[in-house]
């Protein structure tokens, strides 16, 4: 079984540990044919506002330089690519659009976290009620729409925190998975969810939602297993790869195994 994984982070997200080359050694260790690294995008701020969750803009083009030093040299045992995780924040996207091209940057996936920036902005893992549901498909859709995006991370992570499957979330399964297919856009299958429901708790839904992927079958999509690596230790984790494979093949939903990069 091919293991790709384009889903990788650095510790300049402020969440994440390891070393460029730390991550590469492992992925090979555990047979991985691809990495690709997507730390939390930088965002320009208007004032002197601090992200906590993402690099700063005077962190980007060293984090371009460690992650092409590692690609130059692993280049022979390991195919890695130069991406970031981005939100959608509609007032950011002709900078964000702009900053890919001139920096060289390979490829972007949609992890929408936040609702239109990251100074204040209600946090989608944490949505309770329909309407933080419809807000999250919203700036969802809209975000696959700009044609930025190579994939769409955990796009179940609305259901973090939220109780029961109830009609709202199956309409947002269905409008999510119909963009998904619309766009040709794949959905990705996120690893590091499976660790956040041990922390969060068995009340609620969490993600990777089984419900949403059902839904997902249901609408034909594309998907991809993503590993969301914030440690190089995430790769030690075989069973949580191949039980992720398993499951989506017995779903019946065409798995990718590389991506091709918009």
């Amino acid at each position: 079984m091919i293991k790709t994984n384009y889903h990788t982070h650095t510790p300049r997200c402020k969440h994440a540990s390891g070393a460029e080359w730390e991550y590469c050694e492992k992925a090979i260790e555990k047979g991985y044919r691809v990495l690709g690294f997507t730390d939390h995008t930088a965002w320009p701020y208007e004032d002197d506002y601090t992200p906590t969750y993402h690099m700063t803009v005077d962190q980007l083009d060293g984090y371009i330089a460690a992650v092409n030093r590692v690609k130059a040299d692993y280049a022979d045992r390991l195919e890695v690519h130069l991406g970031l995780e981005c939100e959608h924040f509609p007032a950011k996207m002709r900078w964000l659009a702009d900053m890919k091209r001139e920096k060289g940057i390979e490829y972007l996936i949609l992890g929408n976290h936040f609702d239109t920036t990251d100074v204040g902005g209600f946090a989608f893992g944490n949505c309770t009620e329909p309407e933080h549901i419809r807000r999250y498909v919203k700036m969802c859709v809209s975000g696959l729409e700009t044609g930025l995006f190579t994939y769409f991370a955990h796009p179940d992570l609305c259901f973090r925190h939220y109780l029961t499957f109830d009609e709202h979330c199956v309409q947002a399964a269905r409008e999510l998975c119909r963009a998904s297919k619309a766009l040709d856009v794949p959905l990705e299958y996120n690893l590091l969810g499976s660790i956040n429901c041990r922390k969060d708790g068995e009340q609620y839904l969490h993600y990777p939602c089984p419900r949403f992927w059902e839904v997902a079958a249901e609408e034909n999509v594309n998907c991809i297993i993503g590993t969301d690596a914030h440690s190089p230790d995430r790769f030690d984790d075989d069973a949580a790869w191949e039980n992720a494979a398993a499951y989506l093949e017995g779903l019946g939903l065409r798995r990718l195994t590389y991506v091709t990069f918009k």
